[in-house]
């Protein structure tokens, strides 16, 4: 299967040498004609070393943070398939047929290994489980998805995602951005379970669960406001007026059972914030349409550029 096809597996990797050559070795073992591609981020062990040893292409990436590597991996590496699993050796190298398969019948243009689907037994840490849940529930609740994993490391790709997604994240809020990213644009994406195992003894993850996890959160938001700027700035607008309301209602009681209107702040603050709301729900509006506008000619410049291709072909 992988004889008909340019596929190229993409390693990001920070301190991973005491895993890399196994991941590696598991990849060249499943895909023997695939090229491999590890891609060093600073390292200060043997990472580098070991990957060149067991035979993969190492590159080097010296802006820090995953999100650098994998727009770095993504502009370098041309390949018809693309598979993007990190080299801490968690991840199940025998899964790889299932990732690409769906690429290969074109069914999917990404599929994620999902670590929490329903028939998956992966094993996690409690707080990166609470983590993980949290942000699913946000993915899935304000964009209107059914995702299962969010944050996956392991992921196939077909060349149109790799070349044309464009990317801005620098950090391991990547995952989400491509996930966000790919709804938005239409791009079909599937899900294979995958079981996620702990890492090796003396191996340590490079994640820092707060400080990643509000990157992660911030990018879903700033992801809301680009992608869907009416239902993010509709939510702070009815915050506003609802918050407005509170002195409001306690205006209006007193105006109704006495006439008379004596707490003027009170008035004045329910008031300002109840305009805010509708102002800031009003800007919502105008940017949801100026979005629907960019969508509308993004779209017609992807048909355009498939157009040109079949021509091509």
């Amino acid at each position: 299967m992988d004889k008909e096809y340019k596929i190229a597996v993409l390693i990001p990797c920070y301190n991973e040498g005491k895993t890399i050559a196994k991941v590696v070795s598991d990849f060249k073992a499943q895909l023997p004609n695939a090229a491999i591609y590890v891609y060093d981020n600073n390292s200060t062990d043997n990472t580098a070393i070991e990957a060149e040893r067991a035979g993969a292409i190492v590159r080097y990436e010296k802006r820090q943070g995953k999100g650098n590597v994998v727009r770095t991996m993504f502009r370098e590496i041309n390949a018809d398939i693309y598979v993007m699993v990190d080299g801490d050796g968690t991840y199940p190298a025998d899964r790889v047929h299932e990732l690409i398969k769906p690429i290969i019948d074109d069914e999917a243009d990404m599929v994620v290994g999902s670590r929490l689907h329903s028939m998956s037994r992966s094993e996690f840490k409690p707080l990166s489980l609470v983590g993980n849940k949290i942000f699913l529930f946000l993915l899935n609740t304000i964009f209107r998805v059914n995702i299962t994993d969010l944050l996956s490391g392991y992921r196939a790709f077909n060349r149109r995602i790799v070349k044309y997604l464009p990317l801005l994240s620098r950090g391991f809020e990547i995952e989400t951005e491509l996930t966000v990213k790919s709804i938005e644009r239409g791009y079909r994406i599937l899900e294979v379970p995958v079981d996620l195992v702990p890492r090796p003894e003396g191996s340590r993850s490079k994640i820092r669960i707060f400080k990643d996890g509000l990157l992660i959160f911030n990018t879903i938001f700033a992801l809301l406001r680009d992608y869907k700027p009416f239902t993010a700035f509709g939510l702070v607008g009815l915050t506003f007026i609802a918050i407005g309301l509170i002195p409001g209602i306690m205006v209006m009681r007193e105006f109704l059972l006495t006439g008379y209107i004596h707490r003027i702040p009170s008035t004045i603050l329910s008031v300002g914030l109840i305009l805010c709301g509708v102002l800031i729900i009003f800007f919502g509006l105008v940017l949801h349409t100026i979005s629907r506008h960019f969508q509308e000619l993004d779209y017609q410049l992807q048909n355009l550029s498939d157009e040109e291709k079949q021509d091509d072909s």
